[in-house]
């Protein structure tokens, strides 16, 4: 195994035609048909950089930015961002285009982190990301920061650890109403 490789070794894109089998009842593309498309193109990418089988750890937020046609064009662009350890953040851009006008349309990003496996299941090492650019500096440090401020949301929030005292005045102005007894 190489011990480090360019996020252009590994990217990857696919485009697919929707069809009315991926819509939803209000004639859209079903956001969960896509998910699927980013789980997949995020799998690959991470297996072509790892030369392992990968599992999907997490997905970061998706937030769909523009509703997909049926008879449109999608597009999936997917690279390694970040690699940890055993771990690899595959950063997913969604496009769709009109085929008959050309225009495209940004859908959504996401980033999937991914974890490389042994045959044994057990995470393995996978090799570490050559950045060549600043672009590259930006996506890896992004992704670490990121991964950084998950566990301290996580840890924050954690049954164990919380505080209610810390929080119950910042939420009174939300739409709730707490009775605790």
């Amino acid at each position: 195994m190489e011990h480090f490789k360019t996020a252009r070794e590994s990217r990857l894109s696919i485009t697919e035609l929707m069809l009315p089998s991926h819509s939803n009842f209000g004639g859209k593309i079903h956001g969960g048909h896509i998910l699927s498309l980013m789980d997949q193109i995020a799998f690959a990418c991470a297996s072509k950089h790892s030369q392992c089988y990968c599992v999907t750890a997490s997905v970061n937020r998706v937030d769909f930015l523009h509703p997909v046609e049926v008879g449109e064009l999608l597009t999936l662009k997917a690279s390694i961002n970040y690699t940890g350890r055993t771990s690899m953040v595959v950063g997913v851009r969604v496009e769709s285009q009109n085929v008959t006008t050309g225009k495209k349309r940004h859908c959504n990003s996401s980033y999937l982190t991914m974890v490389a496996k042994d045959e044994n299941g057990k995470g393995t090492a996978v090799p570490g990301l050559l950045i060549q650019d600043e672009q590259g500096v930006r996506r890896f440090a992004r992704s670490k920061y990121r991964k950084e401020a998950a566990f301290k949301r996580d840890t924050q929030f954690d049954e164990n650890n919380f505080k209610v005292e810390a929080y119950i005045s910042g939420l009174k102005k939300e739409n709730v109403q707490i009775d605790l007894k």
